[in-house]
C-alpha cells in the first residue's frame, strides 16, 4: 500500500493566500491531484466567490491553539463522501471507500446484508440505515488489519477526526 502525504491545515487559504484567523469558518476539502486526493483549505470568502472544484468538502472553524480540537464530522458528510466514491476504479479510492464503509457500519449508517463474488472481487451488499430497502455495493479489497488501521489513521488525519 502506498504511503499518503497528509497536509495539515496551515491556517492559510489555498486559493487567495489569505491568512485564516482563529475562530474563523473555512472550508476543508479533498481535491483530486495527479498524486491522489489532497487536503486543501479555503477561507469562506474565497469559497463563496470561486466555488473551487473539489472531490468533497466540509465547513469548520480554525481552533485557537489552546482550544481542544473539535473531533466531529457530520455523518451526512461521511455518507456523501462514501457515495461520491461509488464509481471510482482506482485502487486507492476503492480502499478508501472500503474503510469508510467500516466506519459507517460502526456508526450504524450501513448494515451488512450479503456478499457475492463477481469478476474475482468480493462485493458486499449493504443496506443504508433509515432507507426504504435502499442498498449499496462495496468491493472488499481484502485489506489486512494493519492496512485498515493505517488507512483509517490517514483518513482521520485528512478529515481531522478520530475514526
Amino acid at each position: 500500500m502506498d504511503e499518503w502525504e497528509i497536509d495539515k491545515p496551515v491556517g492559510q487559504c489555498g486559493g487567495s493566500g489569505k491568512k485564516i484567523e482563529y475562530g474563523e469558518e473555512y472550508f476543508g476539502a479533498l481535491a483530486e491531484t495527479e498524486e491522489g486526493l489532497k487536503r486543501q483549505d479555503f477561507c469562506a470568502d474565497y469559497w463563496n466567490e470561486h466555488k473551487p472544484e473539489v472531490f468533497c468538502y466540509w465547513k469548520t472553524k480554525l481552533p485557537h491553539p489552546d482550544e481542544k480540537k473539535q473531533l466531529f464530522i457530520d455523518d451526512e458528510m461521511l455518507m456523501s463522501f462514501f457515495e461520491r466514491l461509488a464509481e471510482e476504479t482506482e485502487q486507492e479510492k476503492i480502499n478508501f471507500r472500503f474503510v469508510l464503509t467500516l466506519v459507517l457500519m460502526r456508526k450504524r449508517r450501513l448494515k451488512y446484508d450479503s456478499s457475492k463474488v463477481e469478476d474475482g472481487n468480493e462485493i458486499w451488499r449493504l443496506r443504508i440505515a433509515g432507507g426504504d430497502k435502499e442498498f449499496v455495493e462495496v468491493i472488499n479489497p481484502r485489506l489486512d488489519e494493519e492496512q485498515i488501521e493505517q488507512l483509517s489513521s490517514h483518513i482521520g488525519q485528512i478529515l481531522q477526526v478520530d475514526l
